[in-house]
């Protein structure tokens, strides 16, 4: 606990030799609770780090000189090529992990829904295509399924945000955890890094009582799982793989068999999902090999030459886009966890409000300030033997970030994709689906096209809107 009683003077000492003090400029305007509130922020901080932050001393890679000796990475494509093992032989693997209890799950939902124009946690966003049902509550389905099928109870890791850790943990309690097992649910929320000044560094305050600060990234679920206990549970529970995905793509396969096995199989510390880009500069992280090592490239800083480099065949020669799907093991977070300079910091440029030297509230029209996030695929060149699943965007990757009207990404495209995938399953399993009508098909109805195949008539005929419910 934070010490309420801290003083002015303690926490002057403190950052007078960062050249910070001017934080505290409004102290003596606030009650109690704000001085609180903006010393515990205040002690949180790691003034060091952002100091060396500020100083541009951290490590930086030159993507430049990367790119130019950058690979495709080891990996599996999605016609079940490039492995020394089979599909087949993935599938049981995991099925294996998973009946053995050693996979648990981890739903990044910090994110609220603001480009969407829906003011809640983005998991409370209804993605259902018939049914309407939430994002949580689709990939809750998903694990009741599994357990179901495997006879296990997969516990869930679900990482909010300041924004949306309230909202969240109100929802799974008026929602009876959405059939899941309340023991079953650990809710945790991701640290936060302070913004600053563009022009100045100093450190910004959102109001006179408390630092601009936000989400540290994904990155951040290393630091959190660890300091919040969650590892530790996992431990206990005999978890060995996480299972990773963020809470915007519903089409995510969350606890995969078959990703699983392929984890399980390339020995590998950390495996990530990815697609093939659709085109050589898509604003996608590209998955490499540099090196020997597996590393990500993010889109902005990849050559516009490399980009377009191709292989002999004529196909892109850095081709593996990611999409934030990863199976990773325990112990790998462990060690992580306790290594302060596991994952660098990203830069960005971002407009924050703030208020000016006079205490008044300032909206500013251009970018003003830089944050400071870590992104979780940055684990990838640390990690033994990191290995890479083709995916096909049909089946695995259709993410709601943008509201209606925008090109891509938005929710009636996911709606559709998930209806498209359904239609897919319903096809294969001899049924008759007319044109223009949306499906969806609870998990824990079916879990894929094989299962459904057992549940429904050859001869089935869908000819209006249908949800097939549990």
């Amino acid at each position: 606990m934070t010490d309420s009683n801290v003083s002015r003077q303690a926490l002057q000492a403190r950052l007078a030799p960062f050249g910070q003090d001017g934080v505290l400029r409004f102290w003596d305007e606030l009650d109690s609770a704000g001085q609180s509130q903006l010393a515990s922020q205040i002690q949180d901080l790691d003034l060091d780090q952002l100091a060396t932050l500020l100083a541009g001393e951290d490590v930086k890679q030159d993507f430049a000189a990367m790119a130019d000796r950058a690979m495709s990475p080891p990996s599996v494509l999605a016609d079940g090529t490039g492995a020394a093992w089979s599909v087949e032989e993935a599938v049981k693997h995991g099925e294996a992990a998973l009946a053995a209890g050693e996979v648990g799950a981890i739903l990044v939902a910090g994110g609220q829904g603001t480009r969407l124009g829906f003011d809640q946690p983005k998991g409370m966003f209804p993605a259902g295509p018939v049914s309407n049902r939430t994002l949580f509550q689709i990939f809750a389905d998903r694990l009741i399924a599994i357990g179901r099928r495997y006879n296990v109870e997969v516990p869930w890791y679900v990482m909010t945000s300041d924004a949306t850790d309230a909202d969240t943990r109100i929802y799974f309690e008026s929602n009876g955890y959405l059939g899941l097992n309340p023991d079953q649910v650990r809710i945790f929320k991701q640290g936060t890094m302070p913004a600053v000044d563009a022009a100045t560094g100093k450190l910004l305050l959102a109001s006179k009582d408390s630092l601009a600060l936000s989400p540290d990234g994904h990155g951040g679920t290393v630091r959190a799982l660890d300091k919040t206990g969650c590892l530790d549970d996992a431990d206990a529970r005999g978890v060995k793989y996480l299972a990773y995905i963020q809470v915007d793509n519903p089409l995510a396969n969350l606890c995969d068999p078959a990703l699983i096995g392929h984890h399980v199989m390339a020995a590998s510390e950390m495996t990530t999902q990815v697609v093939r880009k659709r085109f050589a500069t898509e604003k996608v992280g590209n998955i490499v090999l540099v090196d020997g090592k597996v590393n990500v490239i993010e889109y902005s800083d990849l050559p516009e030459t490399s980009a377009n480099a191709t292989a002999p065949d004529g196909s892109l020669k850095l081709w593996a886009g990611s999409i934030g799907i990863h199976v990773i093991d325990v112990a790998f977070l462990r060690r992580m966890s306790r290594s302060a300079d596991a994952l660098p910091f990203h830069r960005a440029s971002k407009k924050v409000g703030f208020v000016d030297e006079s205490g008044l509230p300032v909206e500013p029209t251009e970018p003003n300030a830089t944050k400071f996030e870590r992104f979780i695929f940055d684990l990838l060149p640390s990690a033994e033997n990191a290995f890479v699943v083709e995916a096909l965007p049909s089946e695995a990757f259709a993410p709601i970030k943008n509201a209606e009207g925008a090109p891509t990404d938005t929710a009636s495209l996911a709606r559709k994709a998930l209806s498209d995938l359904h239609k897919s399953w319903l096809v294969a399993a001899g049924a008759e689906v007319a044109d223009g009508i949306q499906v969806e098909i609870n998990p824990r109805f079916a879990l894929s096209a094989d299962e459904l195949r057992e549940k429904i008539p050859t001869s089935s005929k869908i000819d209006s809107d249908h949800y097939f419910d549990a």
